[in-house]
């Protein structure tokens, strides 16, 4: 069996000292998606030993595309901490980040506790707001290469992650269907992608759905309060020194995020 607190020390370390290392799995081919979760709360656990504390969680490879590319048929999840939420108006720390890229997504506010078994129209009733939002994630493996277990112990990418929430707080019912929610990435102006809601899952809540129903199956719930990146509209692009990526949301606004 692989050696868990091996492998939480080993990511632990990474982060502090700012460095890529090698997947895992290419040393440790058996390593499970349970025992990887397992190594994702180890880290969690150090987080919050440290004061900081969870607001919320993130989706990862919600996305038909990119399911089909790690050869899975289900997403993955990751924690956030109020350290993770960075302002805007603030430059990312790329000291901290090895290879940083940016995701745009929907972010769901609840207003009330969500336990599974539920479903899109009881995500959307627990739901108090709305939000654009970009991730900034910064895989913890050299060159971007992982294997599915690896990803979901750093976190899905966020063990050194940063998300920016947008300025625009919406009711469900006040932006319509989140399917048709259009999204445009731009890097420095020039445009980047396009998207809607209905890239994740179908639908944006569907992987907040199915974020609550797979942590019923551990006895737990996701509290009011909680604030729940749906999962990337587009292809994650990169962020340098100097540069600034954007993202325009129908009804939501524009959420910047400068290197």
């Amino acid at each position: 069996m692989p050696d868990l607190d091996a492998i939480a020390d080993r990511l632990a370390a990474a982060v502090e000292q700012v460095t890529d290392i090698e997947r895992f799995t290419a040393t440790e081919p058996d390593l499970t998606i349970e025992q990887a979760y397992d190594v994702q709360w180890r880290g969690i656990e150090r987080r919050l030993a440290a004061g900081e504390r969870i607001v919320g969680a993130k989706l990862g490879l919600t996305s038909r595309a990119k399911q089909r590319q790690m050869s899975v048929d289900d997403p993955l999840y990751g924690w956030l901490t109020d350290a993770m939420v960075h302002e805007a108006a603030t430059p990312l720390p790329l000291d901290r980040l090895i290879h940083p890229r940016v995701e745009p997504e929907i972010a769901f506010l609840l207003g009330e506790e969500l336990a599974g078994p539920t479903t899109v129209v009881e995500v959307l009733a627990a739901t108090e707001a709305v939000f654009g939002a970009l991730e900034v994630i910064d895989s913890r493996y050299r060159d971007f290469d992982f294997r599915l277990p690896d990803v979901v112990a750093d976190n899905a990418s966020a063990s050194a992650a940063s998300l920016i929430v947008g300025p625009v707080a919406a009711a469900p019912a006040d932006v319509g269907d989140l399917r048709l929610l259009g999204c445009v990435l731009r890097r420095d102006g020039e445009l980047v992608a396009t998207a809607a809601g209905a890239a994740v899952m179908e639908h944006p809540a569907a992987a907040v759905a199915w974020l609550a129903n797979r942590l019923a199956e551990q006895g737990r719930t996701l509290p009011a309060g909680s604030l729940i990146l749906s999962g990337a509209l587009t292809d994650a692009v990169a962020i340098g020194a100097g540069q600034t990526v954007s993202a325009e949301f129908d009804g939501l606004g524009t959420v910047t995020a400068a290197a």
